[in-house]
């Protein structure tokens, strides 16, 4: 914890901070916008913690990019206490926060844990931060790990998987093509379907599971067969 002074409380700091907590969340988001456009040590612990509880998605962005703001020897250790916290949203928030700075040291703070977090929300952002901060001799090792997760809970969450797995370019390429075989029908076709995205960024994700699903239920071969016929 960065240490206050008592000659740092100030009744400018303390207004500052009482309105980090504000019920209104325009007064939220405009208190973040002053203390990242003046970042000063003494409002560290306040942007940490109420990035834990911030229920508004454009406060929590501007409490993350406040705290890129602050020099990263002193925002780092503290980020990385709240990555053990048992508050769901603190541990994302962190994360998030995390792939903003793009230190890449970090990189062995992404645990496997993180990766599987229960919470979807908490393992959807580690998936994002570990794609920005792997090493490149790294990548097929998380890459393995992230094809564990293919199936995984609804579309926006297997939306944010695929364009973690695309993100990481031709290293998944056989992962992907393992997975595609699974005998888990919702494995096979989120493979499928993420393959299509790596090939073509472009393409719509639900067209690219419609395809997927195609494949999957026809078998590649008669799926093949079936776009060749439809195609004369």
């Amino acid at each position: 914890m960065v240490p206050i002074n008592a000659t740092d409380v100030t009744p400018q700091n303390t207004r500052v901070t009482n309105a980090l907590s504000a019920e209104d969340s325009s007064v939220r988001l405009q208190a973040a916008m002053a203390v990242g456009s003046n970042p000063d040590p003494v409002f560290l612990e306040p942007l940490v913690e109420r990035c834990a509880v911030e229920p508004d998605f454009f406060v929590r962005d501007t409490l993350s990019w406040a705290l890129t703001r602050f020099p990263p020897e002193i925002t780092l250790p503290r980020l990385r206490r709240e990555l053990d916290s048992e508050r769901t949203q603190a541990r994302s928030q962190a994360l998030h926060t995390l792939s903003k700075i793009g230190d890449r040291s970090t990189w062995d703070w992404i645990t496997r844990d993180m990766l599987r977090d229960a919470d979807d929300e908490a393992a959807r952002t580690a998936w994002r931060v570990a794609v920005v901060l792997v090493p490149e001799d790294e990548e097929e090792e998380l890459a393995g790990e992230l094809v564990l997760q293919l199936g995984r809970g609804d579309r926006k969450v297997q939306l944010s998987l695929s364009r973690a797995l695309a993100d990481l370019g031709d290293v998944i390429k056989p992962a992907l093509e393992r997975a595609a075989e699974s005998s888990d029908p919702a494995v096979a076709v989120h493979a499928r379907a993420t393959e299509l995205l790596r090939q073509n960024p472009e393409t719509a994700f639900d067209a690219a599971l419609d395809e997927a699903r195609r494949v999957v239920a026809l078998g590649p071969g008669r799926a093949a067969e079936a776009s060749e016929a439809g195609g004369c």
